[in-house]
């Protein structure tokens, strides 16, 4: 990822199979953003917004867990995700992982 500033759009996909911990599964910065975005939607991939989680997850490293601290963070979002979507969430290897997308839009 390059160098950004405060203000600059972020966006951190993540992917929760059941087993272990979310991991960090791809991050963009800048320009980038927009299309990691239409990436996502174009694949039917939730999106959620939250300046701060992302702030903390594009500090996880590509393809690593997210560390325990942000569990709680990231159980909330799954859980809303999972929620909309009809689904329950369960540790089935067999299941379809979820992918969220979390991103920090451009501020003003």
């Amino acid at each position: 990822m390059n160098a950004t500033g405060p203000n600059q759009p972020r966006a951190v996909a993540l992917r929760y199979t059941g087993q272990g911990a979310p991991r960090v599964t791809a991050k963009a910065d800048g320009t980038l953003v927009e299309a990691m975005r239409a990436l996502a939607e174009r694949h039917s991939i939730p999106l959620h917004r939250d300046p701060t989680l992302t702030a903390l997850l594009s500090q996880v490293q590509l393809d690593a867990e997210i560390p325990p601290q942000l569990y709680t963070a990231v159980a909330i979002v799954l859980t809303a995700i999972y929620s909309a979507a009809g689904k329950t969430p369960t540790p089935d290897p067999t299941a379809d992982p979820v992918e969220p997308l979390v991103s920090r839009p451009p501020q003003d």
